[in-house]
């Protein structure tokens, strides 16, 4: 059966660019010293860091564009005095508001003020399947306990909760099991990410899996979704949007939101069309691994930034793409990783370049 390819690029093929989602670093401090850190995040401090204020303001610009979802993260969220005041002020616009922690530092209050402040999901990162490979990820000795006794006061509250993970060499192997782990949790969904070799992780480019591992990898991750009670997201990983359609096809399936849910909907690289994210300083870029200044919010608006950006808008346009993703078929729901393309030839608009599939294959 052949395969999508060579499509002819018009208006209609460019993505929407409603906003969808904003991830927003409101600070670079953090608790830990993870080895994969885009942000390279320490303790601090960080000058620059946006006032509550202006984070108030930003806030208010965001909702005039949308009603995006927006994931509070760091470094680590937990360690901004104000963040539960962001989080109600959001909540009060009619924004979703999620947080995005390592988990160490849940306490019984900090859970108390998350449920009053409006917060709706909490993402925990889980790197191992056991104390010794998490903590080893993470560089701190007792992460992995103190992660796991947070998630077990999300679970006493009735806070709703998923597991993140990055995937490397050093756990991709492991990755069934914090699978396995996630539902044993309670967890409501894992997302993996696949590694990106930005901020601290330039030093693991080494430990990036393989084009054909990654292939491999993103099939088991396809087929386990009928066989856990969660749902599943690969996030820096847009070909699993290809290959999603690909299997659907295979079955005779049509990709819809009513038997895909939100994979059917949603595509894989975001960055600069459904999504962006903003630094802790108030730079907007297309993602956290992608570090290009598309705008500042300290002098525009966010609005200004969203809808003129030329790096936004030259990402919503298909035709610029180059390589064989510019010639793919499956454009329109994949997209490369735009990061990964950048920090591999220096072009956010280059190819891929862990990609095994080939436009025009059988």
């Amino acid at each position: 059966m052949k395969t999508e390819a060579n499509p002819n690029h018009s208006a209609l093929d460019h993505p929407s660019s409603a906003l969808r989602l904003v991830a927003w670093e409101l600070t670079r401090k953090c608790n830990l010293n993870c080895v994969h850190c885009r942000a390279g995040a320490d303790r601090g401090p960080y000058p620059g860091e946006l006032s509550t204020e202006k984070c108030f303001e930003i806030l208010a610009q965001i909702q005039k564009v949308g009603n995006p979802i927006v994931i509070l993260t760091g470094g680590e969220p937990l360690l901004r005095e104000d963040i539960f005041d962001l989080a109600r002020e959001g909540t009060r616009m009619g924004l979703r508001m999620v947080m995005a922690t390592n988990g160490t530092l849940l306490t019984p209050e900090i859970i108390a003020r998350i449920k009053t402040s409006g917060i709706q999901r909490i993402s925990i990162s889980i790197d191992g399947a056991t104390p010794e490979q998490h903590d080893a990820f993470r560089q701190v000795p007792g992460a992995y306990e103190r992660a796991m006794e947070g998630i077990g006061l999300l679970n006493r509250n009735d806070l709703e909760f998923q597991i993140n993970t990055t995937v490397s060499r050093h756990n991709v192997k492991e990755l069934e099991k914090i699978l396995n782990l996630s539902v044993e949790l309670g967890a409501v969904a894992h997302h993996i990410f696949l590694l990106v070799p930005t901020g601290r992780a330039k030093e693991m480019v080494n430990q990036e899996i393989n084009a054909i591992e990654y292939e491999e990898l993103l099939h088991w991750f396809y087929r386990m979704r009928d066989q856990v009670p969660l749902h599943l997201k690969a996030t820096c990983a847009p070909h699993y949007y290809r290959i999603l359609r690909q299997e659907a096809r295979k079955k005779g399936e049509k990709v819809s939101f009513e038997t895909y849910g939100l994979d059917g909907v949603t595509r894989g690289c975001l960055g600069g069309t459904s999504f962006c994210f903003i630094s802790n300083t108030g730079i907007v870029q297309p993602c956290g691994y992608l570090e290009l200044d598309c705008g500042d919010l300290k002098t525009s608006s966010f609005q200004s930034v969203w809808e003129d950006s030329k790096i936004f808008n030259s990402l919503r346009d298909f035709s610029t793409y180059k390589g064989k993703c510019g010639r793919c078929g499956y454009i329109r729901f994949c997209g490369g990783c735009r990061a990964r393309a950048f920090e591999a030839t220096g072009d956010y608009l280059a190819e891929e370049p862990l990609c095994v599939y080939e436009p025009g294959a059988q």
